[in-house]
């Protein structure tokens, strides 16, 4: 009875086989593809034109001593390095017109004194930036002092004048009507260092205020409406809602 009840089960393993279909036996033990939905990922989504890197144009900026950048209210480039030495901060830009260029521009000084390298000198400030798009800084930008001292250069009894940064000093409606325009100042007044001459500001003018030894904290403020090189305005890139918390 044993062999019989062996071969009968040997028999029906062989009917229950031979029932199945071959492509149902191979797709056994895989998992499908995942299908991306529509609108996501390369299948099925809408082809969308998105800007590259060869959209974007070179920003070559150097400040006596320190500076931030913002271009319409978004930072977008900050001197790596505080104060001294002086470097020049290279970095590509996506322009969109029209542009707000908003920067904070800091001589070496101490907040108390308004002097430098421990209270022992009187330091000169000095800013000057070119784009790839043909933009310069020269006298129609806007530019005011934050952080002025020592007053009267008075050195042996040094004091300073500060006044409050506005919240929004670098948003595209900020209004800047008041502020003076910036003054242009000779290169050898400023005295940059080195790293200056390793770049191309061909055609920009160095700026500050009028007091270019006194004021330490300088605000600056120019409106691009469009590339003023003369090429042709960039297309709007759908680029959504950006993440601002970098500001």
């Amino acid at each position: 009875m044993k062999t019989r009840v062996t071969l009968l089960s040997a028999a029906l393993f062989g009917l229950i086989i031979a029932s199945v279909s071959p492509s149902k036996l191979s797709a056994q033990g895989k998992e499908k593809p995942r299908q991306e939905k529509p609108g996501k990922g390369k299948v099925g989504g809408p082809k969308i034109a998105k800007p590259r890197i060869s959209n974007t144009v070179k920003a070559t900026i150097y400040a006596d001593n320190w500076f931030k950048l913002y271009l319409n209210g978004n930072l977008v480039a900050v001197d790596s390095i505080s104060f001294i030495p002086h470097n020049v901060i290279s970095v590509d830009i996506l322009p969109e017109y029209p542009m707000t260029i908003a920067v904070m521009a800091k001589d070496n000084a101490d907040p108390v004194t308004g002097l430098e390298y421990n209270d022992t000198n009187l330091g000169d400030g000095g800013f000057i930036l070119k784009f790839g798009d043909g933009t310069l800084t020269d006298a129609t930008w806007k530019a005011k002092s934050f952080f002025h001292g020592p007053v009267d250069r008075d050195m042996q009894n040094p004091k300073t004048k500060h006044t409050a940064i506005p919240e929004d000093w670098f948003e595209i409606d900020f209004d800047d009507s008041a502020w003076a325009n910036a003054v242009e100042h000779t290169e050898e007044s400023v005295g940059p260092k080195d790293p200056f001459y390793e770049n191309d500001f061909a055609g920009a003018k160095w700026i500050w205020t009028e007091d270019l030894a006194l004021d330490n904290t300088v605000l600056f403020r120019k409106v691009i409406a469009s590339p003023p090189n003369g090429d042709p305005m960039p297309r709007e890139w759908p680029r959504g809602k950006i993440d601002a918390s970098n500001r």
